[in-house]
Order: C-alpha cells, then sequence, then structure tokens
C-alpha cells in the first residue's frame, strides 16, 4: 500500500477529540473576547474543519495580531533549520484556548508588589528574587524501629 502526505496524514490522535468531550461544542468557546497581545494555544478540535490550522501549528502558543468575527490571526515563531521566523495565521476561535503559561508571573508580580508595599510600610528591605529549593534535611533510618523484611515468593499451588 502507497503512504499518504496529506495535510492531515498522521493526525489520528492529535486532531481527535478528549474523551467525554465529544459532540456539541460548548457556547463559552464562542463566547471569549480576545483582544490583540493576548497569549493562545492553538489546540485543534476535529469537529470543525473550517479555519483549522495545520498541524505543525497544534500545540503551539502565539500571540493575537488581529480579530475577526469568527476568527484571529496569530504570530507563532516557527524553527526552520537553524533560525526561527515569524508565521501570521489566521485560525477560527474553536481551534484556539486562552494560554495559562502568564499565570505563574502574574501571581508573583502581584505577590511582590504587595510584599513591596508592606515593606515600605513597616521600613524594612525585602528580598523579592526567586531562589531554588533547597535541598532535602539530612537523616538517619533506625533499624531498631523498622527491622529489615526478607521477601520471598509464595509457591505455586493447583487447586484441581
Amino acid at each position: 500500500m502507497g503512504h499518504s502526505y496529506g495535510k492531515r496524514a498522521g493526525t489520528r490522535y492529535a486532531f481527535s477529540r478528549n474523551f467525554r468531550q465529544k459532540g456539541m461544542i460548548a457556547l463559552n468557546t464562542y463566547l471569549k473576547t480576545y483582544r490583540v497581545g493576548d497569549i493562545v494555544d492553538i489546540k485543534v478540535n476535529g469537529a470543525v474543519q473550517q479555519g483549522m490550522p495545520y498541524k505543525v501549528y497544534h500545540g503551539k502558543t502565539g500571540v493575537v495580531n488581529n480579530v475577526t468575527k469568527s476568527s484571529v490571526g496569530v504570530i507563532i515563531y516557527k524553527k526552520v533549520w537553524h533560525r526561527y521566523i515569524e508565521k501570521r495565521i489566521n485560525v477560527r476561535v474553536e481551534h484556539i484556548q486562552p494560554s495559562r503559561s502568564r499565570e505563574d508571573f502574574l501571581k508573583r508580580v502581584k505577590s511582590n508588589a504587595e510584599a513591596k508595599k508592606k515593606a515600605a510600610a513597616e521600613g524594612v528591605t525585602v528580598q523579592v528574587k526567586r531562589s531554588p529549593g533547597l535541598p532535602r534535611e539530612a537523616r538517619t533510618v533506625s533499624l531498631t524501629d523498622n527491622p529489615p523484611e526478607t521477601v520471598t515468593p509464595l509457591s505455586y499451588e493447583t487447586t484441581i
């Protein structure tokens, strides 16, 4: 048999709907408001063939640069050999979702601002740098409390 090299070749699982997510598309997909500059993730919905991006963009994150009635323009940086080139693709709203990549950063900015405000009120300096987690503390395991056990397999018995 020959091999298919079509636009959707190799997308059997990538474009399939998730478990218990089949059927009608939720209304909040269409009611979300996208603005220029929003960060979005491209996740193809196989139930909608119109406005579907090419398979290489599935799972990529980009920035909205254009908004129309039923679709958005997204800027994505695609790796081609040794460089990244800017690709501008138009995708229907069914195939994108707001990215959660900046949530942790925004939460950290907010908590740092509160810590600085609190420190200024008290007249002390505050350290807002992130530091890596320290290694766990050393400890010894007592063999008197936990004697070692020998594990052996049970012999197989037939009951005929």
